[in-house]
């Protein structure tokens, strides 16, 4: 089963109540990250990894073609190098989650996004159900009383009207004027 990492902005004045935020990245080989870097770098905003791959891939074919070494090599040396990003795409978005002063909050076992979404926020919603001044949830205790209760004020229907007409006619049949 995949792990997720769950990670929330602590920057420009962000709280953790904006669970809309949050984010929630998967552990584990990235197939696209491997195939089309450049593009899966871009997508995830991965600029200073991005500008260090191109750096790097660049740096080792170059020096590789210096030292005479065949295209074959090279295109194997590409290839591994290309597995590695794919296997340490995860670990890059973290670090640049860190980077931009998001904090780590969770991690969280789950077969897909969405699952390991719900399960957090189930553990989130239970851990803060106790805080004491928590303006965004409201415990009302019991439910809401109903008229089918003997002996409380709220079971008889409230008296009619004097002249027995509820509604906006002032006599029984009348139409509006």
């Amino acid at each position: 089963m995949p792990v997720y990492t769950v990670h929330a902005p602590v920057a420009n004045g962000a709280n953790l109540a904006a669970t809309d935020q949050f984010t929630f990245v998967r552990d584990g080989f990235h197939f696209w990250a491997a195939v089309a870097s450049v593009i899966w770098f871009a997508w995830h905003r991965l600029w200073l990894a991005l500008i260090g791959w191109i750096l790097l891939t660049v740096l080792i074919d170059v020096g590789l073609a210096k030292l005479g070494v065949g295209a074959a090599t090279i295109f194997f040396v590409d290839l591994v190098l290309a597995i590695l990003i794919g296997l340490e795409a995860a670990s890059l978005q973290r670090w640049t989650l860190s980077r931009g002063r998001w904090r780590e909050l969770d991690i969280v076992v789950a077969d897909d996004e969405e699952t390991a979404e719900r399960r957090f926020f189930d553990r989130w919603a239970a851990r803060h159900r106790g805080i004491v001044n928590d303006q965004w949830s409201v415990d009302r205790g019991a439910p809401p009383p109903t008229r089918s209760v003997p002996g409380q004020p709220f079971s008889k229907p409230p008296p009619l009207p004097q002249g027995g007409i509820i509604g906006l006619f002032p006599e029984p049949g009348g139409g509006s004027r």
